[in-house]
């Protein structure tokens, strides 16, 4: 079996990478060796950051943005069929029945008012 890489940016929004390996093993690697680019990419950007950025309380609310803008962004390791690859994308909500206590999508008629 085959693996692909496959970023989730924010944690959420699949991105494929058209990264295929043979071992999961490898696959495996590979995420840790991205998780570490971001994480020197966060580091570098601090270490200016705090040289440049005067106030304390704007150096810490500009350090939580850069965190989750670089750091949420995590992969994972999918089987992959071969062949012809399919785009990731993230996954359909299937429609569910409503539930009894929920009231009817169109109204039942209702009997005339008699006088």
């Amino acid at each position: 079996m085959k693996w692909m890489l496959v970023v989730l940016v924010g944690g959420v929004s699949p991105v494929n990478t058209d990264l295929v390996f043979d071992k999961f093993s490898d696959c495996l690697a590979a995420e840790e060796q991205m998780r570490q680019h971001y994480a020197d990419a966060f580091e570098a950007w601090d270490r200016t950051a705090a040289a440049r950025i005067e106030r304390r309380s704007d150096y810490r609310k500009a350090r939580d943005i850069e965190a989750k803008r670089l750091l949420s962004n995590v992969g994972t390791c999918v089987p992959h069929g071969g062949g012809d690859a399919q785009p990731v994308t993230a996954p359909q909500q299937q429609p569910s029945a409503p539930a009894p206590s929920q009231p009817a999508a169109t109204p039942s008629p209702q009997p005339t008012p008699r006088p």
